[in-house]
């Protein structure tokens, strides 16, 4: 939501923007707006990655309590081998202070050594939402 449209590593298929006004201490693989798509990323060795399978959010208007998806599907690997996944849910403030909730089935990885990954995420809701992501990582020492 803090990405201009322009640089929303949400909505970008390649992957050109996942470097975007990333934190010092974490590296956060962005998410999409759902079907298939593959993208190329170099990251740093000194971060943990930190990445949603399956989320949502939505602000206090359009309802007062977090909602949920009923998953059909989650699985997350890095090169072939399959990733704890975690659900979370909580409440957030916008810098325009509106409260706004989200939901999610999360995946965490450790820092990784410098080299070539292939992550793959897949998702699938109740509802008909799908997700099938791959991202081409290239871990460069810093």
């Amino acid at each position: 939501m803090s990405a201009p449209g322009d640089r929303s590593p949400v909505s970008d298929r390649t992957g050109e923007n996942a470097g975007w006004n990333q934190p010092d201490d974490l590296w956060f693989l962005a998410g999409t707006y759902g079907g298939r798509v593959v993208r190329r990323s170099t990251i740093p060795s000194d971060r943990p990655l930190f990445f949603p399978v399956l989320n949502m959010e939505h602000n206090r208007f359009y309802s007062k309590t977090p909602l949920t998806m009923g998953v059909v599907e989650a699985t997350a690997a890095l090169n072939g081998v399959p990733l704890p996944l975690q659900e979370f849910s909580a409440q957030f403030r916008t810098r325009w202070l509106t409260r706004r909730f989200t939901w999610g089935v999360w995946a965490g990885v450790a820092p990784l050594r410098p080299g070539q990954y292939v992550l793959e995420i897949k998702a699938a809701a109740d509802n008909g939402f799908w997700i099938d992501t791959t991202y081409h990582l290239e871990v460069t020492a810093n």
